[in-house]
């Protein structure tokens, strides 16, 4: 409790609610549509507008956000043309985005810039100007899905009959895409490029274990993703390791000891019913 006194360490608690706030509506999206390989994308994507930023002076956060939101929409684009397959628009991207990155890094001006902030994170350096993106991020995610709820769950679940309805499908794909992009350069501090795509995932897939209904995967991956960054802070403290690892592998623990227990559950059930 003596912890709670420091500025980092309250930073990093309201920046972790944020994060699974954020993190715990798109990233139920994405599950539900299967676009964990876009997310992925999109994060190394990213690291493209941190290399230009840190060439052009620009804040390497902000011209990480412009990037990873254009490389979105180019995904999508590209990905509903004929001639085009998903994965191979993906990987353009991917690929684009680490290259223009490596070379605008090396390009830059003055002593090279230590990038593992960027790739690995860490959740204790967070700045109140990241706190700020991300409650912007959160809550601008939290609006949308209250309002659109119905639209973007059809969406998620079936576009073909969401389009039957009426809805406007392809802008809500664009939105949607949008979002994930900003919440992906929202959690860099984080958790960094190589791990945020797990923050977008996991919880929603220890979330699934209990639920297939949309809203309570949404709830319950806010508070499994909130329960993985406290068990990550406090490994981190103990054991001296990075944050951010220490707070993907704890959601890992989280999702393999749900899994184990809801199979002896089962197990056992079946059991019982045999037996009877």
């Amino acid at each position: 409790m003596d912890w709670l006194q420091y500025t980092f360490f309250q930073h990093a608690l309201i920046g972790s609610l944020l994060a699974s706030i954020a993190c715990g509506l798109v990233g139920t999206y994405i599950v539900t549509r299967r676009l964990v390989f876009i997310s992925g994308g999109l994060t190394h994507a990213s690291f493209g507008g941190i290399g230009i930023g840190l060439y052009t002076g620009i804040p390497p956060i902000l011209s990480a956000a412009v990037f990873a939101v254009l490389s979105a929409f180019g995904v999508e684009w590209l990905s509903k043309r004929r001639d085009m397959r998903e994965d191979s628009a993906i990987a353009v991207f991917w690929a684009l985005g680490m290259a223009v990155g490596v070379m605008f890094t090396f390009l830059s001006p003055g002593f090279a810039p230590d990038l593992s902030a960027y790739l690995f994170g860490n959740i204790l350096t967070i700045t109140w100007g990241d706190l700020m993106l991300l409650a912007g991020v959160a809550g601008a995610l939290g609006l949308f899905f209250a309002f659109f709820r119905h639209p973007i769950v059809q969406v998620a679940f079936d576009r073909e009959f969401a389009r039957s309805q009426g809805l406007p499908v392809q802008v809500l794909e664009y939105m949607l895409m949008m979002f994930i992009a900003l919440t992906i350069v929202a959690c860099l501090r984080m958790v960094g490029i190589v791990l945020v795509i797990s923050l977008l995932t996991i919880p929603q897939m220890t979330a699934n274990l209990f639920s297939h209904r949309f809203h309570r995967i949404v709830w319950l991956s806010i508070g499994i993703g909130y329960a993985s960054c406290l068990g990550g802070l406090y490994l981190s403290f103990h054991g001296n390791i990075p944050s951010g690892a220490a707070i993907i592998f704890f959601s890992i623990v989280i999702y393999a000891v749900c899994k184990v227990g809801k199979s002896l559950w089962i197990y056992r059930q079946r059991k019982m019913f045999v037996n009877q």
